[in-house]
């Protein structure tokens, strides 16, 4: 596949080639499924995409043959039964996850199912990707380091963070480049900074937001380039323990620190937490320090900040799919658990999407049903 590069994805765009979801594309494809979805199934973005308020995630299972073509069958299902939003990471799966979306994606556009300016691709980058499947011994991951990192000067070894993880400009827009050629395609809709609080195991939270100001820097040159159409922080402890515990980031530190770098024209546009019955922390504590000093919900520091939230682990990993409360299931009604905990993290305000790992057409059907217009 031919490398993608930043000249590419410009060249496409001044040819009036679609290289990133767009309002009219995404506006396209839900006024195909409002009459069965409804209006409120679609939700617009910070950028003005309508996007669909469940997206499919390519996160768990096995590098293997057998998960690819399980992911391959439910994304033909999604895509082509009104969920336009993907979201993925290179590192998920050793990057199969992000090649069998490529694969799907190709396919369905090739067929004119879909469009490329119709569906929205979400992605990461922070962790060290391996290469299909992991390497069998510490010393063959050390070798694969050296020779895809180290070697070429896409990283230093200080860069790395327990062994995995890094922040340096040089190695986000590598990866940028690897999923976009993973993908097929010539621009992200949303990129994320996976998880930037794991740096904290071994650097302060200052070193840590001068190393997210240079990463911005880089991602807002991206922007400007056409290759992403905003980006954001993809967390899983950072929002939602309490402001000042160790491990903890702030929403409007993190807006700032855009800010400081590109006024208020920034494409900082999203964060995504995990949400879901048991880890309800966007709604339940203040865990935000606004400017004036008040002690507020990840949900209104995002209201004022005009960030989108995307949810992640709604189901938490299949154990809220069943047992759940009697009262949960006389407040939100629903014929299986499963549609109880995700009809909650939908009416979690300012939630755009909320991100379903699904392997199989029946699991995306099945969480379509109950949203489906009588």
């Amino acid at each position: 596949m031919a490398k993608h590069t930043a000249a590419s994805s410009t060249e496409a765009q001044s040819r009036g080639v679609s290289t990133r979801a767009s309002a009219a594309g995404t506006a396209r494809y839900a006024q195909r499924w409002t009459e069965r979805l409804g209006e409120q199934f679609y939700r617009t973005s910070r950028d003005g995409l309508l996007v669909s308020s469940l997206a499919i995630g390519t996160y768990l299972g096995e590098s293997d043959d057998d998960i690819d073509a399980k992911y391959a069958e439910s994304l033909r299902t999604a895509l082509s039964e009104g969920i336009n939003t993907i979201d993925t990471a290179i590192n998920y799966r050793c990057q199969r996850s992000e090649r069998v979306i490529g694969r799907v994606l190709q396919e369905m556009m090739d067929s004119g199912t879909v469009r490329r300016d119709e569906v929205v691709l979400c992605t990461k980058a922070g962790y060290v990707p391996l290469e299909g499947s992991p390497p069998s011994t510490r010393e063959a991951y050390d070798m694969y380091l050296r020779r895809e990192y180290f070697d070429p000067g896409i990283l230093q070894p200080e860069d790395l963070i327990a062994g995995g993880h890094a922040l340096a400009p040089k190695f986000l827009l590598d990866q940028l480049h690897r999923s976009m050629r993973n993908l097929g395609v010539q621009g992200i809709d949303l990129f994320y900074v996976h998880n930037p609080e794991q740096q904290l195991a071994a650097i302060t939270v200052p070193q840590l937001h001068e190393r997210l100001r240079t990463a911005f820097e880089a991602l807002e040159g991206c922007a400007a380039r056409g290759e992403i159409g905003a980006y954001g922080c993809a967390t899983w402890n950072a929002l939602r323990l309490p402001a000042g515990s160790n491990g903890h980031l702030s929403l409007y530190d993190l807006v700032g620190l855009a800010r400081d770098v590109a006024g208020d024209k920034h494409h900082f546009r999203a964060v995504q937490l995990p949400i879901n019955l048991t880890m309800s922390e966007a709604v339940r504590v203040s865990t935000q320090r606004d400017p004036r000093g008040r002690l507020v919900h990840v949900t209104d520091a995002a209201a004022e900040l005009r960030v989108d939230l995307v949810a992640s682990a709604p189901l938490l990993q299949g154990q809220l799919t069943h047992d759940l409360p009697p009262q949960i299931r006389e407040l939100f009604g629903g014929s299986s658990d499963t549609d109880r905990a995700l009809a909650f993290v939908r009416t979690v305000p300012q939630v755009l999407t909320v991100a379903v790992g699904m392997k199989s057409a029946d699991h995306v059907r099945a969480n379509l049903a109950p949203l489906q217009s009588a």
